[in-house]
């Protein structure tokens, strides 16, 4: 029986660039930004790393298809380097490839980055491409702000929430997520925003108004994975480990039968199920104590926490108003700013995660520090509600 990866792999470095409109840099100098970092955090030289994960979601747009361009820019010296790709969730599936080698025994010390530099083509979203037959034949004209808005109507169906009360809720997930990401010094947008500014912003996908959507970035990140114990023999005595790393992926039925109602995604919520019994956890109420979710809009964010089981169905509008997942609530959501703030280099976005949830359970959250952060969790969505890739890790630390 699969006793999973709790506790097997400890993170000893990782490394986040700025993320924004970076002009002055090109992908493969984010990927050695955010390396550098990564290195310097755990003490180590780059003829250490064994293999590498590459996460890159528009390898056409600035990076290009296969490893070596990361292998070229990081000069990793003809050793096993992958890209991997899965839609918006392509950064924690990097991890989950180092993750993997370094819990199997493959390797003792393995990278993982993600990149992604999409302001330079000049795309107010993401850049549209052809995903493939099948996905084409699905969705030849949808957009994400569409899918995700009917999402919200959904819910609201479901639960029998008026429709005003659904935006103000939504409304609070940006304006918290504005107030933290005011504070992120690495973050795209830094300046909160006020409630009624993001109440009365211009309609793009009815409930969604542009400030319910978080817009795109360049950006990189990384970090540098071994065992506890070489941990240990580096001198850091109480590592930060993963205790899960689960991963789901649609098997169509939300587009092929009326069993499903759009108002949850099943993905996320398979995804849970298994990182909370791979991690050990029994009531992620009391056990979780903060989350960096895939709030690609705030009806994502709103929708995840009850697919995660952090709400009840149903009281995600109730306990987003009365500040349940605020800085300063039971289980702060998006310390850093989230997608809102630091925007979306989709192949970066996973790591980017990892990094707060890393620096948090290190207490090197600065001004952002929530005390006693036992458990972190990071979430991932590729793709539509009703065609989704998600990815759920927790993180800890071992004494």
């Amino acid at each position: 029986m699969a006793s999973g990866i709790r506790d097997k792999v400890a993170i000893v470095g990782m490394g986040c660039t700025r993320f924004g409109e970076r002009w002055d840099i090109g992908a493969d100098g984010l990927m050695v930004e955010a390396f550098a970092e990564a290195l310097a955090d755990a003490g180590l030289g780059s003829e250490q790393i064994e293999a590498a994960w590459v996460g890159n979601a528009l390898d056409d747009i600035n990076v290009g298809n296969s490893a070596l361009p990361a292998a070229h820019a990081l000069r990793l010296a003809r050793i096993p380097v992958t890209r991997v790709e899965n839609m918006c969730a392509t950064g924690t599936e990097a991890l989950r490839g180092a993750a993997y080698a370094v819990a199997s025994g493959a390797v003792d010390i393995a990278l993982a980055i993600g990149v992604e530099k999409l302001k330079d083509t000049g795309y107010g979203g993401l850049p549209l491409r052809t995903k493939g037959v099948q996905n084409d034949l699905w969705m030849p004209y949808g957009s994400a702000p569409g899918t995700f808005a009917q999402l919200a109507h959904a819910y609201s169906a479901r639960h029998g929430i008026d429709s005003k009360d659904l935006k103000r809720a939504m409304a609070h997930v940006s304006w918290k997520s504005h107030q933290n990401g005011a504070k992120a010094t690495k973050a795209h947008l830094r300046k909160p925003v006020e409630l009624d500014t993001i109440l009365n912003a211009p309609l793009i996908a009815d409930p969604l108004g542009v400030l319910d959507c978080c817009g795109v970035s360049d950006g990189a990140a990384a970090a540098i994975l071994t065992t506890p114990e070489i941990a240990r023999s580096l001198g850091i005595a109480s590592p930060v480990t993963i205790k899960a790393i689960q991963l789901a992926a649609s098997d169509g039925a939300e587009m092929q039968y009326g069993a499903w109602d759009g108002a949850s995604v099943p993905t996320t919520q398979a995804a849970a199920r298994r990182a909370y019994a791979e991690a050990g956890i029994g009531d992620p109420k009391r056990e979780i104590d903060m989350t960096e979710v895939h709030d690609c809009f705030s009806i994502t964010e709103l929708v995840i926490m009850e697919d995660l089981g952090l709400s009840d169905p149903g009281r995600a509008p109730a306990d987003i108003l009365d500040g349940r997942y605020d800085a300063e609530g039971a289980i702060p959501c998006q310390l850093d700013g989230g997608l809102k703030c630091f925007g979306h280099p989709v192949g970066a976005s996973g790591l980017r995660m990892a990094y707060e949830a890393y620096n948090q359970l290190l207490e090197r959250g600065g001004e952002r520090q929530r005390p006693n952060i036992r458990h972190a969790l990071t979430h991932n969505l590729g793709g539509a509600p009703f065609n989704s890739v998600a990815a759920v890790a927790i993180f800890g630390r071992i004494d």
